[in-house]
């Protein structure tokens, strides 16, 4: 009777949020979305980017083996079934036979099949095609792709040109992976790695068409255009302006049916989060992220239009933290040894760690709820669960003595922070460096939403640190990539970082000290540039953990305690920094509980199966929802 009743309650849940929201709105069919200025797309060959900015567009372009539902699990894309041999060393993917290549007009260009697959991981594995970019996964993982990394890396080093001309043949010796027909896929890995198939929603093991690298070569795809690439997704980008816009249309040739998608998706470019609001004001996108100013004058006025719109959101994937550059230049090329020498001092960084309290700038993202955005994990909550079901960061926290929800900014420790910034003024001393050090702290122009946000970073780091530091505020035109982390002008960023796959090696390896692979200490901290002693020990004793935790594959209770260690030990030596996890508030046209949703890989951005009311939802029609998600 019990269970009767429930299901009918939950019956009537549903169908009372189904009148809700069909009562006075239709659907939407061509779907407006934004982002600043700030995040437009650089890279469109998707192989090669590990950005977010081009990534969000991408997934819904080019289509690899699996994707995710909305609450994370794994279900088919191009293939439609998965499965390993006994020991877990053998995955064998069956591809669907109707997916087609077309062009950015929509015409068709070839088959979608299993050799496409191989061309996308030689070129991920090339390094005179890709560098080093998402080597790491495939390098860990599948049999054969550390060695052949490590030969085209040779042979460009010789031959640059004999390494760009490479086709499959060499590959097909040193890679264990194998086209066994046209629609069957099979990849040999180094171990028993159970969580392989999350690896498959993410670009390292993305297609290419043969026929395309035909055409235009290995350079050609590199430095791909919208109207150059082939599509095998859901949308092809049919227009694309700089800065301004994009638009994608629904492809035509789509292989699944099942799939409800838009007509087409805009992605307007906007300035800044101010101007965002005005477009969703004025009815021309379909949902914004609300800065500190606007969430509160309608928060705070019961009669605004939207007060009972507000909706907290759902955090994303990405944890954010402070990276500290530890080769900064100055504009002349010379190296600022005040502050080379002032972050390389392990006081100087636990003074950062333990004596600012971040709660006035998190309250910048949410203000309603600031703490809901703490973040003293550098890996993301929902990427890996112990047996018992236990959540990776959890055991991270409990390594190095902190928790989230404790209703107070739980880092900061006024007692210790005097001690390390005494220790730290000392240290300056003897080394001759003068106090304060500039931190150099970069903005895009013409963004005052990030310029307010900068103004209350430089106050909480000041209020504390000043007679060590003093932040200033310094800013680009368009590329932050270009214009200063390139030429190493940063005295740190906060940046976010997502998993890719299913496994904390995908946040902790993106660290790790003399690897071609780690993403962060490559282009970011360039720890491998560092001088100061101290500081590369700290960074081998890290690296030296994760090797380590990187090597137990059968035991995964073992795995994550082994990384949890490794990860507080990088915490411990303030490395990296935590800074927030972004829980902000909206308004919205769309069911958020009906987007995919997953702590790993690139489909959270993916345009299909949007449910969608041209009204908005109100704040009570998203919390049924989100209880009915819950199974509440």
């Amino acid at each position: 009777m019990k269970k009767i009743l429930s299901l009918v309650l939950a019956l009537s849940l549903v169908l009372s949020m189904a009148l809700v929201s069909s009562a006075s709105a239709e659907k939407i069919t061509d779907y407006v979305d934004y982002q600043t200025q700030a995040n437009e797309i650089e890279y469109w060959c998707i192989q090669h980017s590990q950005g977010a900015v081009d990534l969000n567009v991408l997934c819904n372009c080019i289509d690899g083996l699996l994707t995710n539902d909305p609450k994370g699990a794994l279900i088919p894309c191009v293939a439609t079934e998965w499965s390993a041999n006994e020991d877990g060393t053998v995955w064998t993917f069956k591809l669907r036979d109707n997916v087609k290549w077309v062009d950015y007009e929509g015409e068709e260009m070839a088959d979608c099949v299993a050799e496409d697959f191989l061309w996308g991981l030689e070129f991920v594995l090339n390094y005179a095609k890709n560098e080093a970019a998402n080597t790491s996964m495939p390098i860990e993982m599948i049999a054969g792709a550390g060695e052949y990394y490590e030969y085209t890396k040779a042979l460009a080093e010789s031959d640059n040109q004999a390494a760009l001309d490479l086709d499959l043949e060499k590959f097909k010796e040193m890679v264990g992976i194998k086209a066994v027909d046209d629609y069957t896929l099979e990849y040999t890995l180094s171990g028993p790695y159970s969580y392989f198939p999350t690896v498959a929603t993410y670009s390292c093991l993305s297609p290419i068409s043969g026929a395309l690298l035909e055409e235009i070569g290995a350079d050609g795809y590199r430095n791909v255009t919208y109207d150059t690439l082939w599509y095998n997704g859901p949308y092809y980008v049919s227009e694309f302006v700089d800065r301004s816009y994009k638009i994608l249309t629904a492809n035509p040739l789509y292989y699944n049916d099942e799939d409800e998608l838009f007509n087409t998706v805009k992605v307007q470019m906007v300035e800044s989060a101010d101007q965002a609001f005005l477009l969703y004001e004025a009815g021309e996108i379909d949902n914004v992220t609300l800065n500190q100013a606007n969430l509160t004058a309608i928060y705070n006025n019961a009669d605004d239009k939207f007060h009972d719109y507000l909706v907290e959101a759902r955090p994303t994937k990405y944890s954010y933290q402070f990276h500290f550059n530890y080769n900064r230049l100055n504009e002349d090329g010379t190296e600022d040894t005040a502050w080379n020498t002032l972050i390389a001092n392990e006081n100087f960084r636990k003074a950062w760690y333990y004596g600012i309290d971040l709660t006035e700038w998190l309250a910048r993202t949410n203000f309603i709820n600031p703490l809901s955005c703490e973040n003293y994990a550098y890996t993301n909550t929902g990427v890996a669960v112990t047996s018992d079901g236990t959540d990776y960061v959890d055991l991270v926290l409990k390594e190095i003595g902190l928790s989230n929800g404790t209703g107070t900014y739980a880092r900061y420790d006024a007692d210790k922070a005097a001690e390390y910034i005494a220790a730290a003024k000392a240290d300056m001393e003897a080394a001759g460096v003068a106090l304060p050090v500039k931190a150099h702290y970069w903005i895009v122009s013409g963004n005052q939403t990030a310029l307010d946000s900068a103004e209350v970073l430089k106050k909480c780091v000041e209020d504390q640190l000043g007679d060590l530091v003093e932040l200033q505020i310094d800013t680009y035109v368009s590329s932050l990539a270009q214009e200063v982390r390139n030429p190493h002008l940063q005295s740190f960023v906060i940046n976010g970082w997502g998993a890719d796959f299913g496994d904390p090696i995908n946040f902790v390896g993106q660290e790790t000290y003399g690897e071609d692979n780690a993403y962060y200490s490559q282009y970011y901290s360039n720890a491998n540039l560092a001088t100061d002693e101290n500081l590369i020990a700290a960074y081998k004793e890290f690296t030296d953990l994760v090797t380590e935790a990187k090597a137990i594959n059968g035991d995964l209770d073992a795995r994550y305690a082994a990384f949890a260690k490794a990860e507080a030990c990088m915490i411990d030596h303030c490395l990296v920094i935590p800074a927030y996890v972004n829980v902000g508030w909206t308004l919205t046209k769309v069911n958020p509980y009906s987007q995919i949703y997953c702590a790993y890989g690139m489909m959270s951005y993916r345009y299909v199966n949007y449910e969608t009311n041209s009204d908005g939802y109100t704040t009570e029609e998203i919390a049924q929802l989100k209880a009915a998600y819950e199974g509440k």
